[in-house]
């Protein structure tokens, strides 16, 4: 792999800046799926569907396509809504397919000043489809950067893979069109540096465990469950980073978190972690931007 193999008790105290320790970073997916794909195989969208039944690519999918509509219709404005009064902003990341066909959930990510990632093309395309075609893969991550820029009016400073499926050469690629962080690899609670041959990319850790869909959906939890779960992973984290900082990334998908009878725990998960004094409410990219800069007094590389 194209990092340091690290265990915690080796590094040295990670310290954020302005006394900050906990850098915690709430991901909201605004995604888009095609309606069907040219291909008899099950249309694998990038998450579990709400009805289990496999479907050819072909075959129209209703259930399960409206549902996932569900998120850009209404469940994202209702997250937009929750960050927004809470002062805080979101990490967003936008399939290009979204940035072109659902233009208004951009422009108010814009209005709002929230942080804007780069996540693929279409949502249902996973790059290990061309783990054997590194070519298509450029074409994938080249199409997905000139329609961010395009519409987002500046470069792509990080990538999330759809579903978090990528091919051992992505931060690579990555690096080589400009961008500071990757967020793929799950492995930590701290960032730490890819290597590439132009130079280091930092991961950026995303996590399926704290996910609303593995809380909501793979584990079945209720909202209070849920919330629960959600201020335990806070609680330690926070108590650990007393002595080394740690990140805390929630990933979302606003057609689960963002029904009304879900909201609640992201509303009060926010508010659980403003309480506390230390909590570094920062982008990916500031946190990335800082480590390049900092990391020679954590991890010996």
């Amino acid at each position: 792999m194209p990092y340091s193999w690290s265990p915690l008790p080796s590094r040295k105290p990670l310290k954020f800046p302005d006394g900050k320790r906990l850098a915690l970073i709430i991901t909201a997916n605004a995604e888009y799926w095609d309606p069907v794909k040219p291909y008899k195989e099950h249309y694998y969208a990038g998450g579990p569907p709400v009805i289990p039944d496999p479907l050819p690519g072909d075959v129209f999918d209703s259930p399960n396509f409206t549902w996932r509509e569900y998120g850009q219709r209404v469940g994202i404005w209702r997250c937009f809504d929750v960050a927004a009064k809470a002062g805080i902003r979101l990490s967003v990341t936008f399939n290009a397919k979204t940035l072109l066909e659902r233009r208004e959930i951009a422009d108010e990510a814009k209005r709002l000043g929230f942080e804007m990632v780069a996540h693929n093309y279409e949502q249902g395309e996973l790059l290990t489809r061309y783990a054997f075609d590194e070519a298509k893969e450029r074409e994938v991550i080249g199409n997905t950067l000139r329609l961010y820029e395009q519409v987002v009016g500046k470069k792509a400073a990080g990538w999330l893979s759809s579903s978090l499926r990528s091919n051992l050469r992505t931060p690579e690629i990555c690096a080589e069109n400009g961008m500071v962080f990757f967020c793929d690899y799950m492995n930590d609670d701290q960032p730490y540096l890819i290597r590439t041959k132009h130079g280091p990319i930092v991961n950026t850790p995303y996590s399926v465990e704290v996910n609303d869909f593995t809380i909501f959906h793979r584990r079945g939890l209720s909202t209070d469950a849920g919330l629960d779960m959600l201020k335990e992973q806070f609680d330690v984290l926070y108590e650990e980073s007393a002595a080394s900082g740690r990140t805390l990334n929630f990933g979302t998908h606003p057609h689960v978190i963002g029904h009304p009878f879900r909201i609640r725990a992201l509303k009060d998960f926010i508010a659980h972690a403003k309480k506390h004094d230390g909590v570094w409410w920062c982008t990916r990219e500031e946190l990335a931007r800082w480590y390049l800069q900092n990391h020679q007094n954590h991890i010996q590389e």
